[in-house]
C-alpha cells in the first residue's frame, strides 16, 4: 500500500495548472472510503495549495480561477492534448476570467506538465512553476512530529490519520477520516497547525487521453 501510495502521489501531484488564484467554495469535507481515494485527495489538495500560494505564477492569467469539469473541456484542447501528449491523463482544468482555460496533465512516463489554453481552444504555452511544491513526500503517520499528532487528537476527536506528506517547504499535509469523511489539515514544519484545506471539487480523476 506504501508504494502505491507514493505513486499516486508522483503521479497525481501533477495537478499544478501553474497560473492564478483558485476561488472555491468546496466543502472541506468528502466521502472517501479507499486509501488510494485518500492518497488522491491529498495530492491534488496539496497541489491546489501550491498554485495557490505561489507568487510567481499568478501573472500567467486573469483574476481568479474556476474550475471545469474535465468532461466539459472544449474538443479543441482534447484533441490538442491527445495529439501532442500521447497517452497523457489530463488531472485538472480551470478558466480564468478572461476564458483563458489551464489544464493539468500527466505524461505516460510521469512527467508533470501545466498547459495554457487562449479562450478559444488554441495551445498558447507550456507553464513551469511549482511542480516542487506541488509534489509530495510521503510520511509514515507513526513518524509524525507529536504536535501533529496531538492536535489532531485533541480537536479531531474520534478521527483517524489516514495519510501524511511534506511538500518542498517541510509542511505536512495530513488526511484524517472522520465520521467517514475526510478532512485535509495543513501544519507547518514546527508541526504547529495551520489551516483545514479545501479540495478541487472534481476529487482528481484523471481523464486518459490515447
Amino acid at each position: 500500500m506504501i508504494k502505491k501510495w507514493m505513486l499516486m502521489l508522483v503521479v497525481v501531484s501533477g495537478v499544478w495548472f501553474s497560473s492564478c488564484q483558485n476561488d472555491s467554495s468546496n466543502s472541506t469535507v468528502t466521502p472517501v472510503d479507499e486509501l488510494s481515494d485518500i492518497a488522491e485527495v491529498v495530492s491534488t489538495t496539496a497541489a491546489r495549495y501550491a498554485v495557490s500560494t505561489d507568487s510567481v505564477t499568478l501573472g500567467k492569467c486573469k483574476g481568479k480561477l474556476t474550475e471545469v469539469a474535465l468532461a466539459d473541456l472544449s474538443a479543441t484542447i482534447t484533441d490538442y492534448i491527445s495529439t501532442t501528449y500521447a497517452g497523457s491523463s489530463v488531472t485538472y482544468a480551470a478558466k480564468d476570467e478572461s476564458g483563458k482555460v489551464v489544464v493539468a496533465i500527466t505524461l505516460a512516463d510521469g512527467t508533470l506538465k501545466g498547459l495554457l489554453f487562449n479562450a478559444d481552444g488554441t495551445f498558447k504555452e507550456e507553464l513551469k512553476g511549482h511542480v516542487k511544491k506541488a509534489k509530495l513526500t510521503p510520511v509514515e503517520v507513526s513518524a509524525l512530529p507529536a504536535a501533529v499528532t496531538d492536535y489532531i487528537t485533541s480537536t479531531y476527536t474520534g478521527s483517524e490519520i489516514k495519510q501524511a506528506g511534506t511538500n518542498a517547504d517541510g509542511q505536512y499535509f495530513v488526511a484524517i477520516l472522520l465520521d467517514s469523511k475526510v478532512k485535509i489539515l495543513l501544519f507547518n514544519a514546527d508541526g504547529t497547525f495551520s489551516k483545514e484545506l479545501e479540495k478541487p471539487a472534481m476529487g482528481g480523476r484523471g481523464h486518459k487521453k490515447h
